[in-house]
């Protein structure tokens, strides 16, 4: 065993399967730029009040698993567990809701969360994210779902599901909060889950234990109790996703795990992945600005799971790939070849061609072998006399065949058949 190994439930991604992480990555951020979605990079650490005022603090995100500690300055920070919190931030501190509305923002990294790591769930975990903010209107809701359900499917994954709900708004959400609290106060519940019921009840809907959702099995549901403004909202979300022929499940006991939801939420599912099903969700989060400081402006958003999504592919059996490593390799034999054969990869990839070489002066067997290994369709072998002479050998990797060409049209040869 090495000395250091990576830390316990952090995954290290090294090629090729790093190609494989990317491609899924990209796909999943294309479909929302394509949707005008502008990039944002944000700190990997925040202030902790942040989550705990931003997410709840009666999630288990923040009561159980963030990664928190004093810094230097004994100030509390904590490595960021979601990615909406510290957008929202964003936001308000330099004044993007001062201009065009909504303000549509996506985004990609690490986030972590202290737990148990198994087959997806890691402590740092990859994701993909939108946020649309500033607008109140079901069809953004069913635009930011249907961009989920474009990435998904960009990358050749089918065997998913849409569930979706509505968790209300602030005129029915309170009525429905006694109803339920009344309902789970007459249970037997151990003293942590009657402490959640008292401050979130709905988190108590979201109890993976067997004998929590026996017991809670003829709860009340938000969806049975919504205020005729909520109801017509998510009426529209359905009928906006049907016009896009985007497929969903109505779920009514769904339960994310963050507070700050407020009607259209939503899951995708995917059953090929065992106990840890869901590759991503999200929702509305009306209020959530307000009670970060900020204008009381409303905003939908997702997140969705790079590792999750890798995994859902393996289990249908499918798999993307990325751009060729390289496309053309050099095998030099002599000084005078390395410094030629160096010249010609710096003008290919000026060119925008992905070019690798052979160093430390192997032989020609030994060379042609990592040209191999490369996966470059073509490689360029020369000696010093084949310089002196004023050729090149430019050499299919697929069909071995090699040819002599001039130096000088070594670039143009090399470009034809990559772009024929």
């Amino acid at each position: 065993m090495t000395e250091f190994q990576a830390p316990k439930g952090v995954p290290d991604y090294l090629p090729p399967e790093s190609a494989r992480f990317v491609a899924v990555r990209d796909g999943l951020l294309e479909a929302a730029r394509r949707a005008g979605y502008g990039d944002v990079e944000l700190p990997i650490f925040e202030d902790t009040a942040l989550f705990a005022r931003g997410v709840g603090e009666s999630t288990d995100v923040v009561s159980k698993e963030m990664y928190t500690f004093a810094d230097r300055g004994d100030r509390s920070v904590t490595l960021r567990p979601e990615g909406t919190a510290g957008v929202i931030r964003a936001v308000i501190e330099h004044g993007l809701d001062r201009g065009p509305l909504p303000v549509k923002l996506c985004y990609s990294g690490p986030f972590f969360r202290y737990e148990r790591p198994q087959a997806g769930r890691y402590r740092q975990l990859q994701q993909v994210g939108v946020e649309a903010i500033g607008v109140d209107d079901p069809a953004l809701d069913a635009e930011v779902i249907a961009i989920a359900d474009a990435g998904f499917r960009s990358l050749g994954l089918d065997g998913f599901r849409l569930e979706i709900t509505s968790l209300g708004d602030d005129t029915c959400r309170p009525q429905y909060r006694e109803l339920l609290q009344d309902f789970l106060f007459k249970l037997d519940l151990d003293e942590e889950t009657r402490r959640r019921a008292q401050i979130n009840p709905l988190r108590v809907l979201d109890d993976k234990r067997p004998a929590v959702r026996e017991m809670t099995a003829d709860a009340p549901v938000m969806l049975d109790h919504l205020s005729d403004v909520a109801k017509q909202h998510f009426d529209g979300v359905l009928a906006h996703l049907d016009a896009l022929s985007v497929p969903y499940v109505i779920n009514p006991r769904m339960v994310r795990g963050l507070d700050y939801y407020t009607k259209t939420t939503f899951e995708f599912v995917h059953d090929g992945l065992g106990a840890q099903s869901g590759i991503g969700g999200g929702g509305r989060y009306d209020g959530l600005m307000q009670q970060l400081g900020g204008k009381d402006l409303s905003g939908i958003g997702f997140g969705l799971g790079v590792d999750r999504t890798l995994l859902a592919l393996a289990a249908e059996g499918k798999t993307v790939t990325g751009p060729a490593r390289v496309q053309v390799f050099g095998v030099p034999l002599g000084a005078d070849a390395k410094v030629r054969l160096a010249v010609l990869a710096a003008q290919l990839r000026a060119a925008g061609v992905r070019v690798d070489m052979a160093y430390g002066d192997r032989s020609l067997k030994a060379a042609m072998k990592g040209a191999d290994r490369s996966g470059a369709a073509i490689a360029l072998v020369a000696g010093d006399r084949d310089i002196e002479a004023g050729t090149v050998g430019v050499k299919d990797m697929a069909t071995g065949e090699q040819v002599d060409v001039a130096v000088d049209e070594v670039l143009t040869e090399v470009l034809s058949r990559l772009r024929p």
